[in-house]
């Protein structure tokens, strides 16, 4: 009994992840990509607000040298909406910024996400998205290291 009550804790974990992963990057996503994979959709689910879309301010926190004691850094604009799809599905969006409207689609797909047989789809728009960001992230990194300055110290000879 307990091996079945830990594999379904694990699936559940899984399950957890993959959706955190989800929603992170319908976060990365812009409102242009969210709304062309929206409009894509065939069967466009019936949608109710349960919440939002509303903005508001989150306090950012850092560590020094990212372990360190935590510090509030400042304050960052968020917009947050939640919608139900007609089979009673809830999802949830973020968004940085005060685009109520990507928010509102970023539930939209994370309610999808939730459903078996709508799942592909957005795994698609997903794996576009997380594209984008890779490819960004390298262009950042190559601009980067255009810049970057190698200091080194030389050593006397002095026996």
């Amino acid at each position: 009994m307990t091996s079945v009550r830990k594999s379904a804790e694990a699936a559940a974990k899984d399950a957890a992840g993959e959706r955190q992963r989800a929603m992170g990057l319908l976060a990365k996503a812009s409102r242009a990509e969210l709304q062309a994979a929206f409009d894509a959709l065939a069967d466009k689910p019936a949608v109710q607000p349960v919440r939002g879309p509303e903005t508001g301010l989150v306090m950012v926190r850092g560590r020094i040298g990212g372990g360190g004691a935590p510090f509030n850094l400042g304050e960052a604009t968020v917009s947050r909406a939640s919608v139900r799809l007609e089979d009673g599905t809830v999802g949830h969006g973020q968004a940085l910024g005060t685009d109520g409207a990507k928010a509102r689609l970023a539930a939209i797909f994370d309610a999808l996400f939730q459903q078996p047989a709508r799942k592909g789809e957005v795994e698609a728009l997903l794996g576009a998205i997380a594209t984008r960001v890779a490819a960004e992230d390298a262009a950042k990194a190559r601009q980067t290291a255009a810049t970057r300055v190698d200091f080194f110290t030389m050593v006397r000879g002095e026996d």
